[in-house]
């Protein structure tokens, strides 16, 4: 994920012409839907006391892209132990005597290979699988009391226990503030009844059961638009806990926020209707003003972007993470000035960085998702101080990712959370 959450979006009611769970994503877009619009290289003038600049830095995001899932495979046979069974979900069927359950316990591979197409399933005995007129609820493995205000991170999921995450894949839950933004999309223009996709847009965060925080240069050009949260794999929906989908009613862009060079890149979704909170969808905490992370502080950024910059990049399927230090403000703009960005360049006041390992950094379609720091002497408990804006390449060893400063912007947000008449203590810690 390395600038990694961009991607997603399942399709609504889109059926796939193959698994495309190997296959090159940008080779399938190209086959189900041409993009429409083109994010255009962001010019950014600098400006000394003696000499103007203009540089064009390619911003990493992208036109809307679409992940469609494999078709569910209308032949469940499958055999394990030279024995006939069928693939049915795994809180169906218990592994070791293959009974079926009914508690929800086991233990997912998210990387194992087996008889049956999804991960989520399980080769169980055709003697002892639930049939569809009597279906089985679920109770998740472990539910931990729900705890009170913003920003609880859940570093071992929520309702089910995976393992194999050797890639920076997160926990089922584990980020239930991470929203992704979409917009609906037909197959073919010229068919207005014919079949839809939900369009990945960029990320965000939900701040409020009613308001979600994302980079205004997304959204300032999308007046019909969804958030769903909740979400974690884009190609499985037999999580324990379930997606919740929710129409955007109005878009609130920062009064100063400029196309060009993406300063005050921040804006405010309000939706229709209300989140429901429930273990894998939570509210981020935001910074007080002014209020930035130390130089060096370990941060998380999600999402579902590229893991690489250009071609060589592919999206991902169950929602990343990565971990980068924040970087000082003047080592920043220095590091940034040895790109193609050049000598004069300057880091406007509404951005902070973070990141310069190599590869480790958010990347394409990532944008308007969040950064996270952990808030001192509080376990478990993280601040978004930061929003995917815009970077030089992805992963580039000694050259970070620049996001929005939410500290810098964090009176605006009261502002419009007030002006709807909503309570501001929610994302306050």
């Amino acid at each position: 994920m390395y600038r990694i959450f961009a991607i997603l979006l399942l399709a609504a009611c889109v059926h796939s012409q193959g698994d495309v769970m190997g296959g090159d994503l940008d080779s399938i877009i190209n086959q189900i839907f041409t993009p429409s619009t083109v994010v255009a290289p962001v010019t950014t003038t600098t400006t000394t006391t003696t000499t103007t600049t203009t540089v064009k830095p390619v911003i990493d995001d992208r036109a809307p892209s679409t992940l469609v899932p494999p078709n569910d495979p209308k032949d469940k046979s499958c055999v394990m132990n030279n024995k006939q069974g069928e693939c049915v979900t795994y809180y169906l069927c218990n592994k070791s005597n293959n009974t079926v359950i009914t508690d929800g316990i086991g233990l997912l591979d998210i990387r194992a290979e087996g008889p049956c197409v999804s991960y989520m399933d399980v080769c169980c005995f055709l003697s002892d699988t639930r049939p569809p007129t009597d279906p089985i609820t679920p109770k998740p493995e472990i539910v931990k009391p729900q705890r009170e205000g913003c920003g609880w991170l859940n570093p071992e999921g929520v309702g089910m226990r995976t393992k194999g995450e050797t890639d920076g894949e997160t926990k089922f839950g584990e980020f239930p503030w991470m929203v992704a933004i979409l917009k609906i999309e037909l197959v073919n223009n010229d068919d207005p009844n014919g079949q839809k996709l939900n369009v990945y847009v960029g990320g965000g965060s939900l701040i409020h059961p009613s308001a979600v925080l994302t980079a205004a240069h997304y959204v300032a050009d999308r007046p019909e638009l969804r958030v769903r949260a909740g979400e974690w794999d884009t190609q499985n929906n037999k999580e324990i806990y379930p997606y919740q989908d929710r129409e955007v009613e109005s878009i609130e862009v920062h009064k100063d926020f400029n196309g060009g060079n993406l300063f005050y890149d921040v804006a405010i979704l309000f939706l229709k209707t209300p989140m429901d909170l429930a273990p894998n969808v939570g509210l981020a905490c935001l910074p007080p003003p002014e209020e930035q992370p130390n130089p060096g502080s370990r941060c998380f950024a999600t999402g579902w972007g590229k893991d690489k910059f250009e071609k060589e990049g592919r999206y991902q399927v169950i929602l990343k993470k990565v971990e980068v230090p924040v970087v000082d403000r003047q080592k920043c703009q220095d590091s940034l000035r040895t790109t193609r960005l050049g000598r004069f360049f300057q880091l406007h006041s509404s951005f902070m960085c973070a990141g310069g390992e190599p590869g480790k950094d958010t990347c394409k379609g990532d944008g308007g998702s969040p950064l996270v720091c952990p808030i001192e002497f509080e376990k478990e408990r993280y601040v978004q101080n930061g929003i995917v804006a815009w970077g030089i390449g992805c992963g580039e060893m000694g050259v970070p990712g620049v996001y929005v400063d939410v500290s810098k912007v964090r009176n605006w947000i009261d502002d419009k959370i007030k002006g709807k008449r909503y309570q501001t203590d929610v994302y306050t810690y």
